[in-house]
C-alpha cells in the first residue's frame, strides 16, 4: 500500500442492517457515536446501515422493486409512444 494515503484509525466495528437487524463485525475507519456489546461480551462501535447483502435484492434473488415520488410513472409517461 503507498504510504500516507490509508487512515490509521482502523478498529473493529459491528454493522447493523437496519431493515431487518442482521449484524456483523468488520474492521473500518467509520466513526460513531452509538456502541453494541457484541457476542464475544466487548463492546464495539454500532454503524447503521440502510440495506446490507441480506436485504438487497440482488443478494437476496427476491425481486422487490421500491417506487419512490412514481419515478417509474415520470419514465413511462416521459418515454411512452404518442397514439395518435
Amino acid at each position: 500500500m503507498k504510504k500516507g494515503i490509508h487512515p490509521n484509525n482502523y478498529r473493529f466495528v459491528v454493522f447493523k442492517d437496519m431493515s431487518n437487524g442482521y449484524s456483523f463485525l468488520s474492521r473500518s475507519g467509520a466513526s460513531s457515536r452509538e456502541t453494541i456489546k457484541w457476542e464475544d461480551g466487548n463492546e464495539y462501535p454500532l454503524i447503521k446501515l440502510e440495506i446490507s447483502n441480506t436485504s438487497h435484492p440482488f443478494f437476496t434473488g427476491k425481486n422487490v422493486l421500491v417506487d419512490t415520488a412514481g419515478r417509474i410513472d415520470k419514465f413511462k409517461k416521459r418515454y411512452e409512444k404518442k397514439t395518435k
